[in-house]
């Protein structure tokens, strides 16, 4: 999703608003986002010393958020670094903002 956050298009902006809601909706989710809101990166481990559940879930819960394009990974040999897709975080946050003023 490559646009300025001046663009408005409800059709997209609508979309892509949803899209980050399905994906923050689970507390494990909003949990992995805080974290790494508050660091410049972690691995899966990190976050599986942190949540009480298991590193399969996690992973899981990393891919959602991936797929929607919260996150982003980087492979690093045998481990991958998660940390925030500061773009989309903007948009995510503006677009959550108009929608609740």
């Amino acid at each position: 999703m490559k646009r300025s956050l001046a663009h408005i298009d409800y059709k997209e902006d609508t979309e892509a608003l949803a899209k980050f809601a399905k994906a923050s909706g689970h507390s494990t989710r909003i949990a992995i986002l805080k974290h790494l809101e508050n660091q410049s990166c972690c691995f899966t481990g990190d976050l599986v010393d942190i949540l009480p559940i298991s590193q399969s879930t996690v992973s899981q819960h990393l891919k959602e958020l991936k797929n929607a394009g919260l996150i982003q990974g980087e492979l690093k040999p045998q481990k991958i670094k998660y940390c925030i897709n500061q773009e989309n975080w903007k948009i995510a946050k503006l677009l959550f903002q108009q929608f609740f003023d």
